[in-house]
């Protein structure tokens, strides 16, 4: 608490001014961010990655940062990068008190209910997903009583209180293994419904499924898919299993973030697309500049809410703290190291 207060009487210094310190401090940085990020824009970033790693020194705080994320925020100030379990599962093993969280409100969320005696803080609030917003706890205990006996597996993309009414949470890259895992004839699967047409088609076991979808990955299309071949001879196609059905049947490899970066990394391929969020493509493409990246820019306009000067705010205020009760985080806490103990699966 004194931290807080202190904190909270400095005030946000902005804009920062890029001087020849600052230029020579985030050079290194610019070096790698170069192919992905204009000349002429760097002098406005620069002067908040300076200023974020003085801070979280003085602070003694770690940022975490989704693969959606931005790459002056992905290469430019975050610690640990990955997808939204494998922050999570990152943030238990640091010894750092305070974990600036920069992706969607879900994710903060796991990170507390993972790491209860941590400050973890978002940089906006706001930052929400279409995908966790789509049910609700009440929705699942009405699903229970329609379907009584029939046990629910849950998307980590998901509300604290809708992981708190679950028997056992997914990823995108456990979701066969976490059902299967169950036993049943019949797994009630929410709330992605493209994701459990994905696992339906690879399980005999019969799912019921929520209409819920997230926005940036059910605009594409199987035409889409097809004209980006024809546009681009020899592209590689990976996608998303958020993905509508016509796209993954299109698809040369479907799997979560963590999965398309390794068949990147390990196959190499000369050209590539990635059927996801916009950036993540930017920020690959720096870790593999001998790869031709194809971007279809579908942006988060939940995931873009965070930007430098906000992630710099929070580091200064200790805004904005997460909480999540502690009925609620015992019960969702259960659920997902239910999932860590069947599978080692990443997610998001």
């Amino acid at each position: 608490m004194e931290n807080l207060v202190t904190a909270t009487a400095v005030p946000p210094q902005l804009p920062l001014d890029y001087t020849a310190e600052v230029a020579e401090r985030t050079a290194p940085v610019y070096r790698r961010l170069k192919s992905v990020i204009p000349e002429i824009e760097w002098p406005i970033h620069a002067p908040y990655i300076a200023e974020i790693q003085r801070m979280k020194e003085e602070r003694g705080a770690i940022v975490l940062a989704h693969n959606y994320q931005t790459p002056e925020i992905f290469h430019g100030v975050a610690d640990l990068t990955g997808d939204s379990l494998a922050l999570a599962r990152q943030a238990m093993e640091t010894d750092a008190d305070v974990i600036v969280l920069c992706g969607v409100h879900f994710m903060a969320e796991t990170a507390k209910i993972l790491n209860p005696e941590k400050t973890v803080l978002i940089p906006d609030p706001k930052a929400g997903c279409s995908l966790a917003s789509s049910i609700t706890a009440a929705d699942v205990r009405l699903l229970r009583e329609r379907y009584p006996g029939v046990p629910v597996v849950t998307y980590v993309n998901t509300s604290a209180e809708v992981k708190a009414e679950t028997d056992v949470c997914c990823t995108s890259a456990n979701a066969v293994e976490v059902v299967e895992s169950l036993g049943a004839e019949r797994v009630i699967f929410l709330p992605d419904e493209y994701l459990g047409h994905h696992v339906a088609s690879r399980t005999d076991v019969e799912l019921i499924l929520w209409q819920g979808h997230c926005e940036v990955h059910e605009r594409f299309s199987g035409s889409e898919i097809r004209s980006y071949r024809e546009g681009h001879p020899g592209v590689v196609v990976l996608a998303h299993p958020e993905c509508p059905q016509d796209v993954l049947a299109e698809a040369d490899y479907v799997g979560s973030t963590s999965g398309m970066i390794g068949y990147v990394g390990e196959r190499k391929p000369a050209r590539v697309v990635m059927i996801t969020e916009c950036s993540m493509s930017d920020n690959v493409a720096v870790e593999h500049p001998d790869v031709e990246f194809v971007r279809p820019c579908s942006l988060c306009p939940h995931m873009k809410r965070i930007t430098l000067p906000k992630i710099l705010k929070s580091l200064q205020t200790l805004e904005h703290a997460v909480e999540v009760s502690p009925a609620v985080a015992t019960r969702a806490r259960r659920a997902v190291e239910r999932m860590l103990e069947i599978g080692r699966g990443t997610g998001g």
